[in-house]
């Protein structure tokens, strides 16, 4: 979860101002051994390798966006290697097997517009020379809006699911801070929209209705929670003197933890979703505590702390209890690690951390401690996961401008996913649903 660095009072401000600084198994063609005579290979999913996948150009209403969408939702998925509709032989009866398998064609993607708007989505299997799966995905009127694009995302994530037993992410948004004010755009960079009138370090809420951020005006500097849907606002935490920043949501959505900074330093404070009476979770004597990020139980949290001297992640228990060092391996510079993220499926925490200089992203496991650096080309920070665990958006400059990146951490393929004036904060949606 990518996390604000605001500044933070006293001893405690050049800190964090230095922080701102599956069941079904597609095998590929060219990776199956040959099988013995009378045995057909159909349809399968080997993890790290990847299949071939066509989808037929679509035909009707805003076919062509359609086409386009699914074929670039599953190349973003890095699970398929996808084969440009414009090489599809034509289809306009009974499919042609023996062409689609000299192309090295895996599985075929058939979509058709019904009359109700809906459309209806056929996977063949090359191999076996029949369809495998079939649905009707209702498709909202009002085309091409966010929500029509949106329906059109979950299409892609369901024929996923049917090879790999997985649903894919395309279904999915992102929230970052621009100019001042929290924005959201689809996962594949489209529709990049301003959300709050002002905002930074935002967190989705685990049902995707809504979204939590800081807001530093001055004044109360408060945590603040936006309803998506009708735009309403209230209040989370607030109090005069006071900066409250780097807010985090527990899986359940009922708590609330965020960092509160005052003349005798930042440190880690819970409360519920609903309001009452904050409750300390870190005492820094000084020291500052900031940037947390819940377990997928919801039982500890990962946080950047100075404690030791300099940033390092620590984990603890939800109450503050059991702190261990989290980032005591010996990698990069050893004097700044920070901004972590804990993967949805809980085996890693992603960081931030100095490296020769400049930040990169890191990943450590937490069963083997073992270290892993997922970027290297200029600068990246605020990392935050994707619900696959396998994705991370990031901020880099690799660009000349800051601006997010989507990685992902098996292959180290990159995509950027904003573009404009510089963008920075990001934070992942959970799957979300077409409303």
């Amino acid at each position: 979860m990518a996390r604000t660095k605001a500044p933070i009072r006293l001893a405690t401000t050049a800190l964090v101002l230095g922080v701102l600084a599956g069941p079904m198994a597609v095998m590929p063609r060219a990776a199956a051994a040959q099988p013995t005579k009378g045995v057909t290979l159909g349809l399968q999913y080997r993890p790290g390798e990847k299949t071939a996948l066509i989808v037929l150009p679509v035909k009707g209403a805003n076919g062509d966006s359609i086409t386009a969408m699914l074929s670039r939702d599953l190349d973003y998925s890095d699970r398929f290697t996808v084969v440009s509709p414009s090489a599809a032989p034509p289809v306009t009866g009974a499919i042609n097997w023996a062409l689609f398998s000299k192309l090295g064609v895996d599985g075929i993607v058939q979509a058709t517009v019904l009359p109700s708007g809906w459309v209806r989505v056929v996977l063949h299997d090359v191999g076996l020379k029949n369809a495998r799966n079939q649905k009707d995905f209702p498709l909202p009127a009002g085309a091409p809006s966010p929500a029509w694009r949106l329906a059109v995302h979950g299409v892609a994530d369901g024929v996923e699911e049917w090879i790999t037993g997985q649903r894919g992410i395309a279904q999915t948004r992102i929230a970052f801070a621009r100019g001042g004010r929290v924005w959201t755009v689809d996962s594949d960079g489209a529709n990049a929209t301003p959300v709050t009138p002002s905002g930074m370090s935002p967190q989705w809420l685990p049902s995707g209705r809504g979204i939590v951020y800081s807001v530093l005006d001055g004044a109360r500097n408060p945590i603040m929670f936006t309803d998506l849907a009708t735009g309403a606002q209230r209040v989370i935490a607030s109090a005069p003197g006071i900066e409250h920043t780097t807010p985090a949501i527990s899986p359940d959505g009922r708590t609330v933890v965020y960092a509160r900074g005052s003349e005798s330093g930042t440190d880690l404070y819970a409360q519920s979703f609903d309001g009452g009476a904050p409750r300390r979770v870190t005492v820094g004597r000084g020291r500052a505590s900031a940037q947390p990020t819940f377990s997928p139980d919801g039982q500890r949290l990962a946080f950047m702390s100075d404690r030791s001297g300099h940033p390092e992640v620590y984990i603890s228990d939800l109450d503050g209890t059991n702190v261990e060092l989290l980032t005591a391996a010996a990698f990069g510079d050893r004097d700044y690690r920070a901004g972590p993220d804990w993967s949805p499926d809980g085996r890693l925490v992603a960081f931030q951390s100095r490296n020769g200089g400049t930040f990169q992203i890191m990943t450590i496991n937490l069963r083997d401690q073992s270290v892993r650096q997922v970027t290297n080309d200029g600068r990246n920070d605020d990392p935050s996961w994707a619900p696959d665990s396998r994705h991370v958006v990031l901020t880099s400059n690799r660009s000349g401008v800051r601006q997010l990146w989507v990685v992902d951490i098996e292959t180290g393929r990159a995509r950027q996913l904003t573009r404009g004036p510089e963008t920075r904060l990001a934070a992942w949606s959970p799957r979300l649903q077409a409303q």
